[in-house]
């Protein structure tokens, strides 16, 4: 996020794209309620009508896939209706005049034939944000699960370029993290281009600071992605480490994914519970959990925390990083010889320009943003104030195209994915317990009552819901959130796995997976007929 969680409650416009905030960040969400509260206006896009929804000021229900074309169409109205920030374009952003020209070729009209959406309302939303006297906006994975998830953020990007609406208190552009530890975790480094502190493993000055610092020789290359990795098993890559993922139930094409994980020679998984990827691996190694570790994550807001051990792991279980360090050291790896969490991020500190000004003791009560350059820096709440890091704001230009799989005469359904409130992503966790089976004990098809009566589907009884790469039974939920010709479900419960069917493409750029749209077909059946 370019700003701190303490700033939800100051927009005056709030821009929600691809977010279910209130079932998926519930706690976040209350600063946006009192932002409503106190007078902001809020605008939701989303094809379903989530919770956000209901308490909007303007929804735009777009169709699955369209929100670069919603995009396009907002900033083609700022651009001719002259609301465009000339100071902040000038100062802080480069291509302004090209882009400017770009978007005059798509006009509310164009991208309301692609998102369904009334042109009179993109232009409202257009309006409303670029007039705002502070404008944020929040996404999630709603905007990246596509094809064309980077055109998605760039298009955001764009927008607050323009207007001006980034580096002030109440504004910015603002990803909320899907999970706790995800901002954390591609701070040190677990991504396939960067080292710790999102420094390029392209850059010749990186790959010898980091052959000094770990005394081993690391590749001038990036590195790559579990979708190639998958792709590869069986073939260039014969053993696999999964650490605290349950790949065969999230990954899209489930059977892809079986498959290439049962070619592996060696499947080894670490985690807390015996998980359905778990359950196909050679060797289990048992890890602690974060009650059970000291440790740091860091949150959405980049706010570094520490975690405190409470008790200790039970039987076999171990840290993760001493499962790694472990063994690092039987395959003669140098350099793994940390004895705490403790070595280990001080460690990071001193090779992460993001971390550099913090250690170990400084993080005790969590007060720090990163970046903290140096050790007496305060930290950095909120981005960009002053200038962006790289010099100036880049506009890009930005095409609308349909996503990987569209409908058609054999699968005319729209599906979209999701997550819920009372299911905590796969139910590794919380399926575990039964006041929270009480509240979700089943995967359901949310559908339009009109598709429903077309589709001789009765709710509450079994549909067959297949797509070109699987099919699945599950329980019909007629309701008016789903609107028609689109369907909705989580991916929550293994045995509903909605995974089975998704999996058309991939962003070139990131390779994340189009989870949020998918080509169905859907007709009633009876349990266990698959």
């Amino acid at each position: 996020m370019s700003n701190p969680l303490a700033d939800m409650d100051k927009p005056t416009v709030i821009f929600c794209i691809g977010t279910n905030m209130t079932e998926a960040h519930p706690v976040a969400a209350t600063r946006l309620k009192k932002a409503i509260a106190n007078g902001a206006k809020l605008i939701v896009a989303d094809p379903r009508r989530i919770g956000l929804a209901d308490i909007s000021d303007l929804y735009l229900p777009i169709r699955v896939g369209s929100d670069a074309a919603l995009l396009l169409g907002m900033a083609h109205v700022i651009q001719r209706e002259g609301l465009v920030n000339d100071v902040f374009m000038a100062d802080r952003t480069t291509e302004g005049e090209t882009f400017l020209e770009h978007v005059k070729q798509f006009t509310p009209e164009w991208a309301e034939g692609i998102t369904g959406v009334p042109a009179a309302d993109i232009e409202q939303a257009a309006l409303w944000y670029a007039q705002a006297e502070r404008g944020a906006i929040y996404y999630t994975l709603g905007i990246t699960e596509h094809i064309c998830g980077v055109d998605n953020v760039q298009s955001l990007c764009n927008l607050a370029l323009m207007t001006g609406n980034i580096g002030r208190e109440g504004t910015g552009i603002n990803p909320m993290r899907g999970q706790n530890n995800i901002q954390g975790a591609g701070d040190m480094g677990a991504l396939p281009n960067n080292y710790p502190g999102f420094q390029p493993v392209t850059d010749p000055k990186n790959q010898e600071k980091f052959e000094k610092a770990w005394g081993i020789k690391v590749d001038l290359e990036k590195g790559i992605t579990k979708v190639t990795a998958l792709d590869s098993c069986g073939d260039a890559i014969r053993a696999m480490i999964i650490d605290g993922e349950n790949t065969v139930v999230t990954d899209p094409n489930r059977d892809h994914c079986e498959k290439a994980l049962k070619s592996l020679d060696l499947l080894v998984v670490i985690d807390i519970f015996l998980t359905d990827t778990a359950k196909m691996a050679d060797v289990v190694f048992p890890a602690a959990a974060w009650g059970e570790v000291d440790g740091t994550q860091t949150n959405t807001e980049r706010r570094v925390q520490r975690l405190r051990k409470a008790i200790d792991p039970p039987g076999e279980a171990k840290p993760d990083w001493q499962i790694l360090q472990m063994l690092a050291q039987r395959m003669g790896f140098q350099g793994f010889e940390h004895e705490s969490a403790k070595d280990i991020f001080n460690e990071v500190c001193s090779l992460s320009p993001t971390y550099y000004g913090l250690d170990w003791d400084r993080i005790e009560h969590g007060e720090y943003q990163w970046p903290v350059p140096e050790k007496n820096h305060p930290g950095t709440p909120r981005l960009h104030e002053d200038g962006f890091i790289n010099g100036r704001g880049i506009f890009k230009l930005i095409n609308y195209r349909d996503p990987a799989e569209v409908i058609d005469d054999d699968y005319p359904v729209w599906l979209t994915t999701g997550r819920r409130l009372q299911a905590y992503h796969t139910r590794t966790q919380t399926g575990r317990s039964a006041g929270i089976d009480y509240l979700l004990p089943e995967e359901v098809l949310e559908v339009h009552p009109d598709d429903a009566a077309k589709w001789g589907l009765v709710d509450g009884e079994w549909a067959e819901l297949a797509s070109r790469r699987g099919k699945v039974e599950i329980k019909v939920r007629t309701t008016n959130r789903s609107p028609k010709g689109t369907v909705f479900a989580s991916f929550s419960f293994a045995d509903v796995p909605i995974n089975a069917l998704t999996g058309s493409g991939y962003d070139p750029v990131t390779q994340t997976a189009e989870l949020k749209v998918c080509a169905v077909r859907v007709k009633p059946c009876k349990k266990g007929v698959l």
